[in-house]
């Protein structure tokens, strides 16, 4: 075999080079075949995981780091811009999960050199790199479209687009690298995208070009990998009291009317982080196998249809 071929079988899946062989029958029928482990145990054992946008306390970011590291993740890098909560986050996740490794990394998402140190760190330390969250954002300018300038227009996508632009250019080629321990490339990079990128009136019109943009990459960026069995996905939140979200959260509160928020999605209530992380963790898994370049809508199905009025139907 030429070194060209054989580098071209390297970078197949293991589904494609290896498929799972006949296992059988039970009695009259065939027994089912299984690509990822059992549901009931850890469901990111071994894997390295990286996640931006974790500094929020309030954060999707912080809450998905915790279920990887429950799950069973052999490292965990959390990269914030702003590193005020880190170090503490950090010791949170050491003292519940003390057998994971947790790295703390300050930098913008956004810098080319920045996304690359961290993907080769934890190729330097640990050989492989499995899951890339690109979770990092901004909620953009709140104002009309024709107030809005062109640089604050570039600042909005180079922080919530270019990130996961650039996760996905370091991590898919650190995922398809192979060892004794990991003999088939694979990984799954994730970018926080929203509701406000499938549907109008969730947000400015900066903030939904750049969630569109982020959904429009996971599905380009899925057939540029055909193949490799590394996969990429957006996720699609709708209202979640996050750090971004938090002033709308209290001023509900302080005016007594919290529970109005969120109405007009049919569970009519928002989310919190961690509901929206668990979606994060089985996109990470091996559960998730065969969900590629898709926008999974978090919303309370805000976006299933067109938003009414109770009582107003017809």
């Amino acid at each position: 075999m030429t070194s060209a071929a054989k580098r071209r079988l390297e970078a197949l899946s293991e589904q494609i080079v290896a498929p799972i062989a006949d296992q059988g029958t039970f009695e009259n029928l065939p027994v089912l075949k299984k690509i990822a482990p059992a549901s009931n145990g850890p469901r990111v054992q071994g894997k390295v995981v990286i996640v931006t946008g974790t500094n929020s306390a309030l954060g999707i970011g912080r809450a998905s780091a915790h279920q990887f590291a429950e799950n069973g993740a052999k490292a965990i890098y959390i990269c914030d811009f702003n590193d005020s909560n880190l170090e503490t986050h950090k010791r949170e996740l050491a003292s519940l999960y003390p057998k994971v490794d947790v790295h703390t990394r300050q930098f913008d998402a956004s810098d080319d050199g920045a996304v690359k140190a961290v993907v080769d760190d934890a190729i330097r330390a640990y050989g492989r790199l499995d899951i890339f969250f690109a979770n990092a954002g901004i909620v953009g300018q709140s104002k009309i479209f024709t107030d809005i300038e062109a640089d604050e227009f570039l600042h909005t996508l180079k922080t919530n687009v270019v990130s996961v632009h650039l996760a996905a250019k370091y991590a898919a080629p650190a995922m398809m690298l192979t060892s004794d321990e990991k003999k088939y490339p694979s990984g799954s990079i994730i970018g926080t995208a929203s509701v406000a990128g499938l549907r109008s009136n969730a947000g400015s019109s900066d903030y939904s070009a750049s969630k569109a943009g982020v959904v429009s990459l996971a599905q380009t960026i899925s057939y540029q990998l055909a193949g490799t069995g590394i996969r990429i996905n957006a996720i699609c939140p709708g209202l979640i009291e996050t750090g971004m979200t938090a002033p709308m959260f209290k001023a509900a509160r302080a005016r007594g009317t919290e529970r109005k928020v969120g109405q007009l999605n049919p569970l009519k209530r928002a989310a919190h982080a961690d509901e929206v992380a668990r979606v994060a963790l089985f996109l990470g898994s091996d559960e998730s196998s065969y969900v590629n370049g898709q926008a999974w809508a978090v919303d309370g199905g805000l976006s299933a249809g067109h938003p009414v009025v109770p009582g107003k139907l017809g």
